[in-house]
C-alpha cells in the first residue's frame, strides 16, 4: 500500500460536538494516533476542558476547545478564523454535533423542526464550507460525516424531524464526495444505529427498554462510541481507507430495518 501520510507531518483533525458522547471517543482515537485534535462544544465548557486535557494525556501534540454553534455562521468564522493562526492546515474533520429529538408529526412543532435540520444537517454545510480552505491547504484531507441509520430507514424512534436530516446529511456527503474529489479530499459517512451516549439515554433508561432495542439488531447489542470512532479512523486515514469516498458505512450491528 501507498504510504499517503507524511509520518514526519503533524495531522490536525476537528470533531464538531467533541466533548462527550461519539465526538469524544473520536477525539481520544485520533490523539492516540498521534494527531492534534480540536473539539467544538456548544454549552459544557466543564466536559471539553477535561476532553482537552485527556487529549494532551494521550500524547496529542495539539489539543484546543472552542465554544461554538454550528448552526450560527458568525461561530464558524470566528472558529476559522482563530484557526489560521494555530494550524497549517486541516487534515481531517468530523462533522459529528447534532440533537435528537422523538414523536410524531404531529407533536413536533415547527420551531423543533428547525432547531433538528439547523444543527444536523445545515452545520455541517456551513463548518464544511468556511474550513474547506483549511482542508484544502493540506497534504491530504478528509471528511467524515456522522448520520444515522435514521436516515436509512423509517423503523426508528426518532422524529420526522431527526430521520430528514440525517437523510439529507447522506445526500450531502455523496454529492459533496463527487464534488471535492478531483480536489484530493475524500468525502464519507458513518450510519450507527443505537449508540451509548447521552442523546439516547431516554431510549435505554430501563432494563427492559434496553432488552427492547437490542431485540432488534441480529447480533443483540448496542454500539459503544468507541465502535463508532473506530470505523471513523478508518474512513480518516488515507493508509486505511485511500480508495473510499461517497460511501455510508452502516454501523447497525446487522439491523437494516
Amino acid at each position: 500500500m501507498i504510504d499517503q501520510m507524511d509520518r514526519d507531518t503533524n495531522v490536525y483533525a476537528l470533531v464538531t460536538g467533541g466533548s462527550r458522547g461519539i465526538g469524544r471517543a473520536t477525539a481520544l482515537r485520533f490523539a492516540r494516533e498521534g494527531w492534534g485534535v480540536i473539539i467544538t462544544y456548544r454549552s459544557r465548557a466543564d466536559r471539553a476542558e477535561e476532553v482537552v486535557k485527556e487529549l494532551s494525556r494521550l500524547g496529542a501534540p495539539l489539543a484546543l476547545s472552542y465554544k461554538v454553534d454550528v448552526s450560527n455562521e458568525e461561530d464558524i468564522i470566528k472558529l476559522k478564523e482563530d484557526l489560521e493562526k494555530k494550524i497549517p492546515y486541516l487534515n481531517v474533520l468530523v462533522n459529528n454535533a447534532g440533537v435528537i429529538n422523538s414523536g410524531t408529526i404531529e407533536e413536533i412543532d415547527s420551531s423543533e423542526w428547525r432547531k433538528v435540520i439547523d444543527v444536523n444537517l445545515t452545520g455541517p454545510f456551513l463548518v464544511t464550507k468556511h474550513l474547506l480552505p483549511l482542508l484544502l491547504r493540506a497534504p491530504w484531507a478528509s471528511i467524515i460525516n456522522v448520520s444515522s441509520i435514521a436516515g436509512q430507514t423509517g423503523n426508528v424512534l426518532a422524529s420526522v424531524a431527526y430521520a430528514a436530516s440525517k437523510a439529507g446529511l447522506i445526500g450531502f456527503t455523496k454529492r459533496l464526495a463527487v464534488e471535492l474529489a478531483p480536489r484530493g479530499i475524500r468525502v464519507n459517512a458513518v450510519a450507527p444505529s443505537f449508540v451509548e451516549t447521552d442523546l439516547v439515554r431516554e431510549f435505554i433508561d430501563t432494563p427492559e427498554k434496553r432488552k427492547r432495542i437490542e431485540e432488534l439488531h441480529p447480533l443483540k447489542m448496542i454500539l459503544k462510541p468507541e465502535d463508532v470512532a473506530e470505523a471513523i479512523l478508518f474512513l480518516a486515514d488515507p493508509n486505511r481507507s485511500r480508495s473510499i469516498t461517497g460511501h455510508i458505512l452502516s454501523l447497525n450491528a446487522g439491523r437494516y430495518t
